[in-house]
């Protein structure tokens, strides 16, 4: 059985569709869809900022009725899911498997612990998307810049090289490329990183076609779904923005997150 609340059509790309996926239940910060920042939670600062982007329709996804009313309360749409699915990926392609969004021809998973994300940075990997024919799948990606004293062996951060034409190479949690001729203290000094941004934009039915397929050994190894694709020979297209994502797993990153919104960061 599925629920439906509030959905209106706003008429920006035609047939795009963003879904945030949004479960109670996280290991390291149980709750935080609904957690407070700034006086608004931090599913609503999400649902919020894709609303100003491009898409033509934003809801929520969930497995939780107490986030289910939630955004009912605030005015957003929201689409109950199963309890079941491991990634977000899972529960993006159950939402856009649903008949009635059978003519949203793109959908980006946007990633539903980033309250700050950019309008823009949505934009850029629906652009991206619909402008490039051979790459169905489109993430984000970041230079990091070498004076922001980033620690590149830090497996939390993924990092990610691509080819000319901006379709991605691999993903990993190790640092990538490896200088071989260089001391790793001077790696970010001379070389160039580029760091992973969980955001991906599809189109529908290779989302479909993703979620569909059994776990990979390159998957499994990096503990990174989008090695899976890369392995079944998906392109995935690498959009780079300028913008620095902030993802909560934590309390301590709330913390941080909500100490930039009072200094005027976002």
């Amino acid at each position: 059985m599925y629920y439906y609340s509030n959905i209106n059509f706003m008429g920006k790309i035609t047939n795009s569709l963003g879904i945030i996926p949004a479960r109670f239940a996280s290991t390291r910060f149980p709750g935080k869809p609904l957690v407070d920042i700034q006086g608004k939670t931090m599913v609503q600062r999400v649902f919020e900022q894709a609303c100003k982007s491009a898409l033509s329709l934003v809801v929520v996804a969930t497995d939780d009725r107490r986030i289910y009313d939630h955004v009912v309360a605030f005015g957003g749409n929201v689409v109950m899911t199963s309890d079941q699915h491991p990634t977000g990926t899972d529960r993006c392609a159950e939402v856009a498997a649903i008949p009635e969004f059978a003519d949203c021809q793109w959908v980006v998973n946007v990633q539903g612990d980033e309250p700050f994300i950019q309008p823009g940075q949505i934009d850029l990997a629906l652009n991206f998307l619909t402008k490039n024919a051979n790459c169905p799948i489109v993430t984000l990606a970041k230079k990091i810049d070498h004076k922001s004293n980033m620690n590149l062996a830090d497996p939390n951060m993924v990092k990610v090289v691509f080819d000319k034409d901006q379709r991605a190479i691999y993903f990993s949690r190790w640092p990538l490329p490896f200088h071989r001729n260089l001391p790793q203290e001077q790696w970010l000094a001379e070389g160039e990183f580029y760091k992973h941004i969980g955001l991906y934009a599809f189109r529908r039915e290779v989302l479909l076609e993703v979620a569909a397929l059994p776990p990979s050994r390159l998957e499994l190894a990096e503990s990174l779904e989008q090695l899976r694709w890369l392995e079944n020979g998906y392109a995935i297209g690498v959009a780079l923005t300028e913008f620095e994502s902030i993802s909560i797993d934590s309390p301590a990153d709330l913390e941080l997150a909500v100490r930039q919104l009072a200094v005027g960061s976002h």
